[in-house]
């Protein structure tokens, strides 16, 4: 299939699909003439990349995943790896959260307490 048949089926873009190539994350397409062609497996490839990147995943966090990887299917290995630092990242991404809320919610009370007497409406 021709690259605009790849991109729709793997929800991507043509541009997209010519970055990835040109910064190693997809393998270069077969050429046809002047046009590149593309099997289920590269389909599948660029379904995983947009997946991926759905999911919080950089393009240099995915060409680290990627690496060796050129015109091979990624191994479960690999992929279980990543996705578990990502998931670890998340967690201290929501444990920082949950602590600036908390330090958010003593900041309003003591506001709230300060200025039970100052010109400061509460709303």
């Amino acid at each position: 299939m021709y690259i605009g048949q790849a991109a729709q089926r793997s929800g991507t873009t043509i541009k997209s699909i010519r970055h990835y190539e040109a910064i190693g994350l997809m393998p270069p397409a077969r050429r046809q003439g002047n046009y590149r062609v593309y099997d289920q497996q590269s389909v599948d490839r660029l379904g995983i990349i947009k997946c991926a990147q759905q999911l919080g995943f950089k393009l240099k966090e995915l060409q680290g995943i990627f690496a060796g990887q050129t015109g091979q299917p990624l191994s479960w290995a690999d992929a279980q790896q990543a996705i578990t630092d990502k998931k670890r990242e998340i967690n201290a991404q929501i444990a920082a959260l949950t602590q600036r809320h908390a330090q958010l919610v003593e900041f309003e009370e003591s506001l709230q307490n300060a200025c039970e007497h100052c010109p400061l409406e509460p709303k």
